[in-house]
């Protein structure tokens, strides 16, 4: 980060100098830090939709492009050419790794899959009908109670201990939250199987038999969490920063995160596209619900269209789009309702001009839930699936947070448009 020149702010009269920052790449910043010391007065930005609120060397996103960059390598790269490990390793430590560091890196992830068998008695006092999200912030949360042997943040070995631990339990704490919700017994992890199949082993095998996990679809899921690994200072990214800068655990801070994602504007947009699709029900309605989503009065909106940081085409769908139709050959779909359902709006989308006027592209998540469908992972589960994967985020923007001399406990300001100051009245005046 350097300042080359400053940027001037004229107020009653009175000019004001504000350094401007250039990062390496992307729009330049104006440091406000002086502002109120020098004119009483904060910044407005409800959604900070123009605030920089930190600096960070691992995510670059240019949505006017379709650009997406995990430490400078381009996604496209990563997700055709790297597994999810490897790519995990990238964003925590900066590198890819070499065969040394991957074979150390996997080996240090295996061998911290258990959980603690105490915590596997935390899934009985969940409903059985309980949402997956519930419970992954819950049992995230209480990791503290169980990891406390790690939790001096500013120790970095500590922190890199907490960031080993939450990577290899996710997949754990994830297909316990499945296997609980069915009334399935649990699966231990197996160390011979990569960190995907062993998820998905975990996901749908059962103890009575042999699981042998199809490559094509470890590869599609595998995926599913490279693109879906981090992304810049989103909802959820933010609060778990917002969270960290309290000097909150980790364990703590990757809960509020999964809380945040949990919201529908967030990670629900997958579940809400099946929704979706599930309202349309037919090829033959399609021509109606395409009308409604042109229809400026009509409350329908086309879910898993467009994306509010790329106004371009989505880098991520692109290979989405890709593993979702090599996920429909391997298992013969292309016949089942929904999947030829989204297949023809897909098809009308990428051809109408109205869509493509504005952009309105496929994004990942129209592609991601079609996908995890038809790996058979329920609806309710595609955010838990996306925390799973976020977690590496999550944990690398906490660190970097933390390592950061310059970090403070966040505090937003406010525009306060409550009553001025008044007495309290005695009670036969009121």
């Amino acid at each position: 980060m350097n300042t080359q020149r400053n940027a001037t702010l004229t107020v009653d009269g009175k000019n004001i100098d504000l350094p401007v920052y250039s990062g390496s790449i992307g729009p330049e910043v104006i440091d406000i830090r002086q502002l109120y010391a020098k004119t009483g007065m904060f910044t407005f930005d409800p959604g900070f939709m123009s605030t920089a609120a930190c600096k960070s060397a691992i995510t670059y996103i240019d949505g006017d492009a379709g650009v997406l960059l995990y430490r400078g390598y381009p996604i496209e790269q990563l997700a055709q050419n790297c597994d999810f490990l490897e790519v995990a390793f990238l964003i925590l430590k900066g590198e890819l790794p070499n065969a040394r560091e991957k074979e150390e890196f996997d080996t240090i992830i295996k061998r911290h899959t258990m959980v603690h068998e105490q915590l596997i008695r935390f899934y009985s006092g969940f409903r059985r009908d309980a949402h997956p999200m519930a419970v992954l912030v819950g049992v995230v949360g209480a990791l503290s109670a169980f990891y406390h042997d790690a939790m001096d943040i500013s120790d970095e070995y500590h922190r890199t201990v907490s960031a080993h631990r939450l990577i290899a339990k996710l997949p754990n704490i994830v297909a316990m939250a499945y296997k609980y919700g069915r009334g399935e017994p649990f699966m231990y992890p197996r160390n011979d199987l990569s960190y995907t199949a062993n998820f998905m082993r975990m996901m749908f095998g059962n103890p009575c038999e042999d699981y042998v996990p199809n490559p094509v679809l470890v590869r599609a899921l595998d995926r599913i969490l490279i693109l879906h690994a981090d992304h810049e200072q989103n909802a959820s990214t933010s609060t778990v920063r917002l969270a960290g800068s309290s000097g909150a655990n980790p364990f703590a801070c990757i809960s509020a995160g999964i809380a945040c994602l949990w919201g529908p504007a967030h990670g629900g947009a997958n579940e809400a596209c099946l929704q979706m699709l599930e309202e349309i029900g037919d090829v033959s309605r399609v021509g109606e619900y395409i009308k409604r989503a042109k229809d400026k009065n009509d409350s329908f909106k086309l879910m898993g269209f467009g994306h509010r940081v790329y106004k371009n085409f989505d880098p991520r769908a692109k290979l989405m789009r890709e593993t979702c139709h090599e996920v429909l050959n391997e298992l013969g779909l292309h016949d089942d309702r929904l999947f030829k359902l989204a297949v023809a709006l897909e098809k009308i989308a990428l051809e109408d001009d109205y869509f493509v006027s504005k952009k309105l592209y496929p994004n990942v998540d129209f592609y991601s839930g079609i996908v995890q469908r038809a790996l058979g992972i329920p609806t309710q589960l595609f955010t838990g699936i996306f925390a799973l994967a976020r977690t590496v985020g999550w944990i690398a923007q906490w660190n970097e947070m933390i390592s950061d001399p310059e970090q403070k406990i966040g505090r937003p300001r406010q525009l306060f448009t409550g009553a001025e100051q008044r007495n309290v009245p005695p009670m036969d005046k009121r």
